[in-house]
């Protein structure tokens, strides 16, 4: 797409995309370079309710010379221009800064779009993404590269490269801008641009619409994998996942299935789970507990033969609450009755229970004397000898007596509160989905 007639060529691969509609409105990410002037004057033309937002980061002493820039620009076109001025919290000079940069000016962008809002990423743009992520974070994720839509986010020239738009600038008479940061190998993009690509391109000329393409592929055939890996997930049911029957499916759907899992526990966000961590995940015992640390601070937890994925957010156990005798009393997700009789999940001995128990979450060091052991025990091991998944155990109900722990439901019952032949309170403990 190089050469005589680019301008056309250009404005039919924008208009191919279907991103862009005519009447319906577009907010421009404007920087002043020859991709945000290129979309611009593409979005004019296909007769889209144009507006402009530029975001002026401040990076650069000489930055409001670009808000100047895309003033004369929107001056012309006749369309509205928004200018927003950021104060970045991280340090110049980082790899943070561009990404601060980018999800802040997205923020603003969300903001004052009356519709979607349209950014001037190229195929250029498209190939540098998925070599660094290549580079970086292993798995299929890493060659999907960027959406032609994320919500309302649009990007309709990833079908065309940046010696395109500048070509297309030129054809058409724009004035456009550099951005000297571009140039900065301090930043991993850059060095992607200036260090990676070029070799490429010269083994390969059209390398950066081959990569770009290829990335189109495969985020098609990732719809087919993901329905794939839904389907096995209600198979499997959960969560929490069966370890036995995930190690029945193939391993590369085992894969697909725990990225689901770990996404949705990390609230969406995308997860990356090496090979060797999922091995080691479905390698996990049968018995006990164990963990595997993945990245972003998620965990899986494989728990007696279930596996988990935590995020990192600690459930807060439940207040304190008291339980007559007899009586009611609702706990967290448990409900407890405790009536005089045999009638219960568990049998205590009235006279040392009294008149009113406290029903309150275990502390870390908490031990008991249960009933027959002969010595006393923490309640963390007791849970362990139970089974009680540890996710569970911060609202596992404690009944204290006296400041005493006379029982814990399906896990102990305290020494001195086994049941006599006369004064005996059944406690029933039912813990709600």
């Amino acid at each position: 797409m190089t050469g005589s007639g680019v301008a056309d060529r250009v404005l039919g691969a924008a208009r191919e995309s279907g991103l862009i509609g005519a009447g319906e409105p577009l907010l421009v990410l404007l920087s002043g370079g020859p991709d945000s002037v290129c979309l611009l004057d593409v979005a004019l033309r296909l007769d889209a309710k144009v507006s402009v937002l530029h975001v002026d980061h401040g990076l650069r002493p000489d930055s409001a010379a670009d808000a100047e820039l895309c003033r004369e620009l929107c001056t012309a076109a006749g369309v509205p221009l928004t200018v927003e001025r950021l104060e970045l919290r991280s340090p110049g000079g980082s790899g943070n800064v561009q990404a601060e940069a980018r999800d802040r000016r997205y923020a603003l962008a969300e903001q004052h779009a009356p519709g979607d809002y349209a950014t001037g990423h190229t195929a250029t743009d498209q190939a540098e993404t998925v070599l660094y992520r290549l580079a970086v974070s292993p798995g299929r994720r890493a060659v999907l590269g960027m959406q032609p839509r994320r919500g309302r986010l649009v990007r309709p020239l990833l079908a065309v490269t940046r010696e395109e738009t500048r070509a297309y600038c030129g054809e058409r008479g724009l004035e456009f801008g550099d951005d000297p940061s571009n140039e900065d190998i301090r930043f991993a993009r850059a060095r992607v641009r200036h260090e990676v690509l070029p070799p490429l391109l010269e083994l390969n000329p059209a390398a950066e619409r081959t990569i770009a393409e290829t990335a189109l592929l495969l985020r098609d055939e990732a719809e087919i994998l993901d329905r794939a890996a839904a389907e096995a997930l209600r198979q499997v049911g959960g969560p929490p996942l069966s370890l036995a029957a995930l190690r029945e499916l193939p391993p590369s759907l085992a894969r697909l299935v725990l990225r689901r899992v770990g996404e949705d526990a990390a609230a969406g966000r995308p997860v990356a789970i090496p090979r060797r961590d999922v091995d080691r995940i479905l390698g996990s015992g049968s018995q006990g507990t164990s963990e595997v640390e993945l990245a972003g601070g998620l965990r899986a937890i494989v728990e007696y033969g279930w596996l988990r994925f935590d995020a990192g957010d600690e459930e807060e156990p439940p207040e304190p609450v008291a339980l007559a005798i007899p009586g009611r009393a609702v706990f967290g997700p448990w409900r407890l009755e405790a009536q005089p009789g045999t009638d219960g999940d568990e049998l205590l001995d009235a006279e040392a229970l009294g008149s009113e128990v406290l029903v309150r979450p275990w502390r870390p060091g908490d031990r008991m004397r249960p009933a027959g052991l002969g010595g006393s025990k923490t309640l963390q091991d007791l849970f362990v000898d139970r089974k009680v998944p540890r996710t569970e155990r911060a609202s596992w109900p404690v009944i204290e007596a006296s400041g005493e722990i006379a029982c814990v439901p399906a896990v102990a019952v305290g020494e001195r509160f086994r049941p006599r032949e006369q004064g005996v309170i059944g406690l029933s403990a039912t813990r709600s989905a």
